[in-house]
């Protein structure tokens, strides 16, 4: 059986501590030396685990002062509304999204089924990065019916916004119609995206989002950084 080394494990407990809310945005950890008393090591060893939490962008250093937490898990609520700048927002946090691409295709067999078209048809597709105060906390891919919303990449192009971009193409509301959530490691270009070490955990999250009279409009993949989003299930 192969033994997890001891600076991944000093990772890992500290990254738990940052994630259940014992330091805050902000807040200094413990001195090196400190952190070596604890965990009975050598300072080497916490310099290692310090070096990979930095690496993850949970911590930064300033010279002369210490180890510094650089973010805190946001609590990111699943339930029937879906907006993700009202949700980040309502943590305390600043939300934001880059736009990575805005294509047409042809849809797969997953996404025809889920938004109730023939493999084949064509659908818009939104892949994009979502920010919380300036860190990376989910990967997603949305797809959308294109004969339905023939201008909605254009609508997407001028902000980014689902909500925005639906409502100008005539889709004044819509809702969380069911979620499935699988626990993951992340692979090689979701830990670049997401800025993780490859393999660190990440939530996996497909849903279909349906307008007012029940017919689904949106097929939504997401990908969460684990350490850095706390999911809470709700009716909301």
């Amino acid at each position: 059986m192969t033994k997890t080394p001891i600076w991944k494990s000093i990772a890992q407990s500290l990254t738990s501590d940052i994630a259940e809310g014992r330091y805050a945005t902000g807040d200094k950890l413990p001195t090196e030396a400190q952190l070596a008393a604890t965990h009975g090591v050598n300072r080497h060893t916490v310099r290692r685990a310090l070096s990979d939490l930095a690496d993850r962008g949970l911590v930064h250093a300033r010279r002369g002062a210490g180890v510094f937490v650089a973010a805190s898990s946001t609590d990111y609520p699943i339930g029937k509304r879906v907006r993700y700048h009202r949700n980040i927002s309502a943590s305390g946090k600043v939300p934001g999204k880059n736009v990575l691409a805005l294509t047409t295709r042809a849809a797969d067999k997953a996404e025809a089924q889920a938004l109730g078209l023939r493999v084949g048809e064509p659908v818009h597709v939104y892949d994009g990065l979502s920010l919380a105060d300036g860190h990376p906390v989910a990967l997603f891919q949305s797809v959308f019916p294109a004969n339905r919303l023939p201008d909605l990449l254009t609508a997407l192009s001028e902000n980014g916004s689902v909500t925005n971009a639906l409502r100008a193409c005539g889709v004044a509301d819509y809702t969380r119609l069911s979620t499935r959530l699988t626990a993951r490691s992340a692979s090689a270009t979701q830990a670049l995206h997401l800025q993780l070490t490859e393999g660190a955990p990440v939530l996996h999250s497909v849903g279909i989002n349906v307008d007012p009279s029940g017919k689904p409009i949106e097929y939504g993949k997401t990908v969460f950084a684990g350490e850095r989003v706390t999911l809470t299930l709700g009716d909301g």
